[in-house]
């Protein structure tokens, strides 16, 4: 039954959240409470060369500032890791500070288990993955916590610097993989509005999209509960209120920090085990399978994943419409028209995914955790292949 899920809420160790105070203040502070003497930074390549938002915080370490890797590429593939874990091994590092979008925030994760235990090469991931089976049976390899601590400090909206998880693409086999502990997620995190003023408008957007995903799929799960309906709804509020502000006024702080709000609460069904559906489960691949960018995934699979459920949980999708302003109206349609509002892509053609892809994204999504959860049973590719179809 609805809301009267057991469940346990896990408060994980992320100590600090910062919004409305300079980046550079806040980083500094974090850096002294840490006491850090050997700071790395991994950040987005432009931001380096076109902003001088990382200079700044070069001169804010001063002599803490240990040294700077740049160049992750989309959904955090493992070689990149492995080159931005060797520059900050050389450099001696004691704090990781991420600087830039999803891919580089899940990197960071990376590196730090890259440092704690010396992996150098692309099989020596391979005893840290999670790894689930076509029935959904889950193996969590179990290994102590890094040792090097993670402060983020996010330019776009997909949200993972609150989460316990990483994504990492085995380039090998085109899969996008996920690693997870508990102390993965960042000790702190610093939320900006004038670091994100450089992010092009469609990756804002489209990863806005991602956190209304979260917040969307948070409500439809069979696992919500009344600690995680509250701030998903919140959020998704903020989110369809305040991302169209963004669209029509790229100037706007106050919409551009409601955002990061919304995102931040996106994320807080991690802590009470709301488990994702389909648009992830299915995202994860046509983002490590077909390299389709994080945030479209969810523009183009959200609205087909409600039309497939909509048969086992009508009253929860209309909580989604009524908090996207809609009532009455079928979420799966609320929400095609929201991100059609965006000027973001709604079908998987738009992201140049045919037909002709459908069977192999079905076989590895079976193998996400997320089609295991998803609210309406997902038992063979033939299912997943009936929710592509109606992305088509």
């Amino acid at each position: 039954m609805w809301l009267l899920t057991m469940t346990i809420h896990t408060h994980y160790p992320q100590e600090r959240v910062y919004f409305g105070e300079p980046y550079q203040e806040a980083l500094g502070k974090e850096v002294d409470r840490l006491g850090a003497k050997r700071v790395f930074l991994l950040a987005s390549t432009s931001l380096v060369n076109n902003t001088e938002l990382i200079s700044r915080l070069e001169q804010t370490l001063g002599s803490r500032y240990a040294g700077l890797a740049c160049g992750m590429p989309s959904h955090t593939p493992r070689e990149a890791v492995l080159s931005m874990a060797n520059a900050a091994r050389e450099a001696g590092a004691d704090l990781i500070v991420t600087f830039g979008g999803g891919s580089l925030t899940d990197g960071g994760k990376m590196v730090r288990i890259c440092l704690e235990y010396d992996i150098r090469d692309h099989d020596g991931f391979e005893p840290f993955r999670v790894v689930v089976d076509a029935n959904g049976n889950t193996h969590h390899p179990h290994y102590d916590a890094p040792s090097v601590a993670q402060i983020t400090i996010p330019t776009t909206l997909s949200a993972g610097e609150f989460g316990i998880s990483a994504g990492c693409t085995n380039t090998h086999e085109h899969a996008k993989q996920t690693f997870r502990h508990e102390t993965l997620i960042p000790r702190a995190v610093i939320l900006s509005p004038e670091v994100t003023f450089p992010t092009p408008q469609w990756l804002w957007l489209s990863t806005g999209m991602r956190a209304v995903d979260h917040c969307v799929e948070t409500i439809c799960s069979h696992l919500s509960n009344f600690q995680s309906d509250g701030a998903a709804l919140h959020g998704l509020r903020l989110l369809a209120e305040a991302l169209p502000r963004s669209m029509q006024d790229p100037s706007d702080s106050e919409a551009r920090l409601k955002c990061q709000i919304g995102a931040w609460q996106s994320m807080e069904r991690n802590q009470s085990g709301v488990s994702m559906g389909a648009s992830h489960g299915i995202g994860h691949v046509l983002g490590g399978t077909c390299n389709v960018p994080h945030g479209h995934t969810s523009c183009v699979m959200l609205p087909a994943a409600l039309r497939w459920n909509v048969s086992v949980n009508a009253e929860r999708q209309a909580l989604v419409s009524a908090a996207m302003g809609h009532p009455g109206r079928a979420a799966g349609d609320v929400v095609e028209d929201f991100v059609r509002g965006l000027g973001q892509p709604t079908r998987l053609s738009e992201v140049g995914i045919g037909r002709e892809r459908f069977a192999e994204i079905a076989q590895h999504a079976m193998h996400d955790r997320y089609i295991h959860t998803n609210p309406r049973l997902m038992t063979s590719p033939d299912d997943v292949m009936q929710v592509l179809e109606l992305a088509s």
